[in-house]
């Protein structure tokens, strides 16, 4: 059978072999063209069952061949009988292109014969029937069906090619109920089975070529069909005997180009095929952006009135389109990542603003702004958070005003509002059409070096786990009999002054403890201290290994995300477990990495959580309000740094915008540069008017939001990639996780069991998983790869391989510039030097 590739039934008869590439004899389709040439060809039958078709066919069309009237009965006979259908007990999830109808066995271990039996022509789909497999094949498939054999009764080939006016159900001749509109008959005397038989292959392949078919579906005489073959040879490539094991089977591709062929007549004057396949390399070569977001109106607020025009429409699909499991999935997953990201930078944010804000302030923040953009933005994947450059803004902004006796929020909500006030300039003036200039190099620069600093910054958090629960690399075994600690109430300036505890050494023996008279057992660590007490003994400093056991949970997290997202693509489990599997991996992950650390025990560092909702610095109030504690000319001198921070949060937030609304995720509502940055340049109001954290959009967390709504096909043959049908675009999932921010302050109950060495697990993953999609990394993978061994890749068969070096090598060195700012003070300049 033949479902866009062919399986052959095993030696044995009780399985189908792997799906593969079919290898077809050249005499086989020269024999099938003689065929087609002197057989017999009707086209548009009009027939509503097997019976009527077969009548037809041997009822003496002009066409046809003369058969007696008794072969004529005895082929009836024949072709009316019941096939034999292979048994499948597993389900198939398969784009049925044709069924090829198994009529062949063996007759004394010599060849194939047909196994025909008798057979009704009910056109209702019997029980037999994989019904499931309905489900899987897309709308307006139809079944074709070749029957080959050899008859002791004919002394001739009878050969017929029938196309039917209408396609029709033919009962149990297909495996499935699918309606049927080709047939192909071929029968002959004994002996030539095997001849039969790939001549049969021939037909099912060629049927299987969707540029034939089509051909066969409107050709309207002999020739047309004729011409068709034709096309298809000139495709077809022919491998050199001895060069193949001809038992070898072909793999079905990873990925197949399509090229377009003509349907009709050859045009012998068109290009060749080495010039189409290299148009067709260079057009996947280009970088370019979806739809006409970025052209200019030359009108004042032209370009968000088209935004708008072009949002409005899809409003409320996007809300009905999250109505889908997948998207829970990516609710909890966003939502853990958010709030990593949201105390990492709400702690550093404390530090640098003493406590101006906070993370009370970063968890509503985020739940504000993240919800305010959600509901207008253009681009509702979009998920906002605080960044690096704004975290050093931020510290240099506060300690100016620290030094210059200056109030830090008042001075920041005037910055604020310049800020909003460029903004909306900027988005009059359409200055995002600016954004077309930016190529695929800034893009990946950009990208790579966030994701290196999500896998930077997770793996710094994991190593400062050491300076809070330090490893016990002294810890001896043969000693732990020398190992107390007890709490000594007495005063340690006037109170006993007995023997020193010793400290263990692995190359002397311990002395005794005398334990002094003040000392109480039974007393924990804290009622020892709310005592007045001290704690004395070798074991005081002691705990347990929390550190490795972290890692442990760390580094299981990670692998548990990535073995689960490429689950899907494995072989184990029927395919619908294995999408649920691939969507929920991230959670799956969690729990069971939350479980172990459950079962276990250790006192590792737990998710932290405000639970007052309260500024985390008294001196301040919720509303900001300006002119109070600065003086007058302070908003006309915010303008300066406002112009500044205007750069940063056009180039942070384009920049994203162009990474989302890439051509090759398929979007289908269209991207909105100049409305989300009106809303990001709103929201500063807004932010810095309650004194909250900036906000701009995540790149890593926004790419691990649209992976983890990636559509893919469900009728997808056997041997085949599912195919990429674009991204769940819709408001609700990252709504949801915005609102579910908000409610944090209420969930600390619950959350305060999840190990922080998990989600930065998950913040592992998704740099790495953002890495691994940037073309940069193909680039460093060749420079380490001899060229013999380097894969097959379009840009490598039109550029030099010396350029290809040469272009990493400057990535490369771009990049660690990069990186080299980023790690200074000048890192507020970060994406403009990008």
């Amino acid at each position: 059978r033949w479902m866009k590739f062919e399986e052959k039934v095993e030696d044995g008869g009780r399985r189908w072999s792997a799906p593969h590439v079919p290898a077809l004899h050249l005499h086989s389709l020269f024999q099938l063209r003689m065929c087609l040439q002197e057989g017999m060809i009707l086209l548009d039958l009009d027939a509503s069952s097997f019976k009527e078709i077969i009548d037809q066919t041997l009822s003496g069309h002009p066409e046809g061949v003369g058969l007696e009237p008794q072969l004529r009965q005895r082929l009836a006979a024949l072709l009316l009988r019941q096939p034999r259908h292979q048994p499948t007990r597993a389900p198939l999830w398969l784009l049925v292109v044709h069924g090829l109808s198994p009529c062949q066995g063996r007759q004394d271990g010599a060849g194939l014969r047909a196994l025909l039996h008798p057979r009704g022509t009910a056109p209702a789909s019997l029980p037999f029937q994989l019904r499931n497999r309905l489900q899987k094949i897309p709308r307006g498939a139809e079944a074709a069906h070749i029957a080959v054999g050899e008859v002791e009764f004919l002394e001739q080939p009878f050969t017929a090619f029938i196309r039917l006016r209408r396609a029709v159900l033919l009962g149990s001749l297909a495996e499935v109920a699918l309606p049927s509109r080709f047939l192909f008959i071929l029968l002959g005397p004994q002996a030539k089975v095997k001849t039969y038989h790939e001549v049969g292959r021939a037909m099912a392949t060629m049927l299987a070529d969707e540029h034939f078919r089509r051909v066969a579906w409107q050709a309207e005489c002999r020739e047309d069909l004729m011409a068709g073959m034709e096309a298809f040879l000139d495709e077809l490539t022919v491998l050199p005997p001895g060069k193949l094991d001809h038992s070898a089977r072909i793999p079905p591709p990873s990925c197949l180009l399509y090229l377009h062929r003509s349907t009709t007549v050859p045009d012998w004057q068109s290009h060749s095929n080495e010039d189409m396949a290299a148009a067709a390399d260079r057009a996947s070569l280009q970088h370019s952006h979806s739809g006409n977001e970025l052209e200019r109106t030359g009108r004042l607020f032209g370009g968000l009135l088209r935004d708008i025009q072009r949002k409005v429409p899809w409003y409320s699909s996007d809300f009905s389109d999250a109505l889908h499991p997948q998207c829970l999935s990516a609710v909890l997953y966003i939502y853990l990542a958010t709030v990593t990201n949201a105390i990492t930078f709400g702690g550093m944010l404390g530090d640098a603003t003493a406590n101006m804000q906070g993370l009370l302030e970063s968890f509503l923040g985020t739940a504000l702004a993240g919800s305010i953009f959600c509901v207008f933005s253009g681009q509702p994947l979009t998920i906002l958070s605080s960044t690096g450059p704004m975290l050093v803004f931020e510290r240099l902004l506060f300690s100016f005003s620290y030094d210059h006796n200056l109030d830090y929020l008042e001075f920041r909500l005037w910055i604020g509002l310049w800020v909003a006030f460029f903004g909306v300039v900027l988005v009059a003036t359409e200055a995002s059409h600016l954004v077309r200039y930016f190529t695929r190099f800034t893009e990946e620069g950009f990208c790579t070096l966030i994701s290196l600093i999500f896998i930077y910054d997770s793996l710094k958090r994991m190593l400062s786990l050491a300076d809070t629960f330090p490893i016990n690399w002294q810890y001896r075994l043969d000693n732990v009999t020398s190992y107390s600690c007890i709490c000594n109430l007495s005063s340690p300036a006037r109170g006993w002054h007995g023997p020193e505890v010793p400290v263990c050494d692995a190359s002397s023996t311990p002395a005794l403890f005398l334990q002094p008279p003040a000392a109480l057992a039974g007393l924990s660590q804290t009622q020892c201290l709310d005592q007045g007490g001290h704690l004395l003994g070798t074991s005081c400093q002691y705990v347990p290994d929390v550190t490795l056991f972290s890692f442990l949970l760390f580094g299981g997290t990670f692998l548990s995300c990535t073995v689960l997202k490429l689950f899907r693509s494995s072989r184990y489990f029927p395919a619908g477990v294995r999408m649920v599997v691939n969507d929920f991996a991230a959670i799956l992950a969690i729990l069971t990495s939350c479980a172990v650390d459950a079962a276990l025990g250790l006192e590792t560092t737990k998710l932290l959580i405000p639970t007052e909702l309260k500024p985390t610095n008294p001196e301040r109030g919720w509303i900001i309000f300006p002119f109070r504690a600065n003086p007058w000319w302070v908003c006309l001198v915010s303008v300066v740094p406002a112009i500044l921070v205007t750069i940063l949060i056009f180039m942070d937030q384009q920049i994203t915008a162009v990474i989302l609304n890439r051509r090759e995720y398929k979007l289908q509502k269209g991207a909105g540069f100049h409305l989300d940055l009106l809303c990001v340049s709103l929201l500063m109001v807004v932010t810095s008017a309650t004194g909250l954290p900036w906000y701009v959009s995540a790149t890593v967390i926004s790419l691990a939001h649209m992976e983890s709504l990636r559509k893919e096909s469900m009728t997808s043959a056997p041997g085949e990639h599912p195919e990429f049908l674009g991204i769940r675009e819709q408001r609700l999932t990252s709504l949801a996780v915005f609102i579910l921010m908000g409610v944090s302050v209420f969930m600390a109950p619950i959350l305060k069991h999840v190990p922080m060495p998990v989600l930065y697990g998950v913040f592992l993953h998704m740099g790495v998983a953002a890495l691994s999609s940037i073309q940069l990394m193909d680039h460093v993978q060749l420079l380490l790869m001899p060229a013999k061994y380097q894969p097959d890749l379009a840009y490598l068969r039109h550029v030099p391989l010396h350029k290809v070096h040469l272009f990493t090598f400057i990535q490369l060195l771009c990049l660690a510039l990069l990186w080299v700012l980023k790690s200074t003070v000048a890192a507020i300049l970060f994406p403009v030097m990008v």
